[in-house]
């Protein structure tokens, strides 16, 4: 037998870590890793509550909202008013709400509600570049190569496809309504350039979990100037300013005008006898792919449930309003309609618009930036979904979770109307609902903001905290396309109880 060192923590199943390695490695037990993985997720269910944190499977539902490009902790959660004006900038601090959290003078609605948030100051890693797929998945390391290449085979699985896979193993099957649904539109697709970035994708376990994407159907209102390197334009941005007739669709959802429902019911008909006949290929897992894909797309289509909660023109103007008339505004109301309408995840995206650099990436005009682009419409928004979930009910259930890659630097730089480049050493994260507490502050930074001094936490104990509010041990293993058993998240990780209710 293959003997292969580990940790002794023993699963509900009553296999340590190393055993399972050993049966992922040699089958000895007959049963398949998928098998192990959904036994153990029905045995933690029953497991006695005592031997996990508290919380565990607080969170029924659950919203991601990613800060493409990476916000500076200084002009949001973490400001250092006493620091020299080069560290410090411009802006000024305002209190809220919870006594000695002070928040940007350009969040106000914010700051009159972080009495339902916990604000997390000491997050921190190695890596000062755009990894999402870093922060979002529980890959060890990342480089730049990797982060252009979404296909790298080094590549974990991102955060909604691990909980989605995760769930269909429990249930034995898809669901009967998208579970892991990703807005604005794929990642990446609306910045110029033709390299993809990497991050939101289900790595070796297979496109099928793939989050399932929308698209953004309507206009913006604004127009921002936007600058990538010699090149300066006025680009209209919805992320700044949208018509209110916009609303979302699934992405390559939209039936040709000359394909009938009738019709596609054929072609499926079809598409069956052909797969009767290729039953070797739906024996291997290319051909389950390819059948998963065509049920979803299929359902998709003549879905009217999944229609109608993307369509966000069917909210009250107020409703709306409260969220922003902003591409991130309407997202996040449409996020909210997903998980009514019966998804579990759904992850919203700031991302490029128009160029690359774009979004919360501030290297040069960074206040301009942050004062016309970016903070009004992330103060509407942020507050919007937060009192929205509370007024209704769903909060307590409904795990928020606004983060990003990394941070900015402390001092400003002097070129192209100053700016704040990446920086990894120290930054913030806001957290509500779902098993999180609420008015808290964690961990805390030197006095320019640039290194922890406190509660000193990393990108996986933050995904192990998301997990373990799901209901899902952030300590299982994953099955790669060989069957190799792959840690969720690096067994060093740990749930960070001190943002726990």
């Amino acid at each position: 037998m293959l003997r292969l060192l580990s940790s002794p923590r023993r699963l509900c199943t009553g296999l340590t870590r190393r055993e399972l390695l050993e049966v992922g490695g040699t089958g000895l037990l007959g049963l398949s890793l998928p098998q192990l993985l959904q036994a153990d997720a029905a045995q933690a269910e029953a497991s006695d509550a005592r031997a996990m944190p508290d919380g565990f499977g607080r969170a029924k539902r659950c919203i991601i909202l990613f800060l493409y490009g990476s916000p500076s902790q200084m002009e949001t959660f973490d400001m250092k008013p006493e620091a020299p004006v080069e560290i410090r900038g411009t802006m000024r601090p305002i209190p809220s709400v919870v006594p000695g959290l002070d928040v940007c003078e350009h969040l106000p609605l914010m700051s009159r509600m972080m009495d339902r948030t916990t604000v997390l100051r000491s997050i921190h890693h190695e890596y000062p570049l755009h990894g999402v797929a870093h922060a979002m998945t529980g890959v060890p390391a990342i480089d730049v190569n990797m982060e252009l290449s979404p296909n790298d085979p080094r590549h974990h699985p991102y955060f909604g496809s691990a909980v989605e896979y995760i769930e269909r193993q429990r249930r034995g099957g898809m669901a009967a309504f998208p579970q892991n649904v990703a807005l604005p539109f794929p990642f990446s697709s609306q910045r110029t350039g033709e390299v993809f970035r990497a991050g939101p994708y289900a790595a070796y376990l297979g496109s099928q979990y793939n989050p399932v994407w929308t698209e953004f159907e309507g206009q913006a209102d604004r127009s921002v100037l936007k600058k990538l390197g010699a090149v300066h334009r006025d680009i209209f941005d919805p992320y700044v300013g949208c018509k209110s007739d916009a609303y979302f669709r699934m992405a390559s959802t939209t039936l040709p005008s000359e394909l009938t429902l009738d019709r596609l019911d054929r072609r499926r008909s079809l598409l069956k006898q052909m797969d009767e006949a290729r039953r070797d290929l739906d024996r291997s897992a290319s051909g389950r792919s390819l059948s998963t894909f065509q049920q979803m797309a299929h359902s998709l289509i003549q879905s009217q449930s999944v229609a109608a909660a993307l369509d966000v023109r069917q909210e009250s103007a107020e409703t709306r309003e409260l969220y922003g008339m902003t591409l991130f505004g309407q997202s996040c109301l449409t996020a909210r309609r997903m998980l009514d309408a019966g998804t579990r995840l759904v992850s919203v995206f700031w991302d490029e618009y128009g160029l690359a650099g774009d979004a919360w990436d501030t290297h040069y005009n960074h206040f301009p930036r942050m004062v016309d682009q970016l903070l009004p419409q992330f103060d509407k928004a942020f507050s919007g979904l937060v009192l929205d979930l509370d007024r209704r009910g769903q909060l307590d259930d409904t795990l928020v979770v606004c983060i990003s890659e990394h941070g900015r630097t402390p001092k400003l730089s002097s070129g192209d109307g100053g700016g704040r480049d990446h920086w990894s050493q120290a930054y913030s994260a806001l957290f509500a609902g779902g098993g999180i507490a609420r008015g808290r502050v964690v961990g805390a930074t030197d006095k320019h903001a640039g290194e922890v001094t406190s509660n000193p936490v990393g990108p996986k104990d933050v995904l192990a905290t998301m997990y373990h509010l799901l209901g899902i041990d952030p300590h299982v293993f994953l099955p790669d396309k060989t069957g190799r058993p792959i840690p969720l998240v690096p067994e060093s990780s740990r749930v960070i109880t001190e943002l726990l209710a």
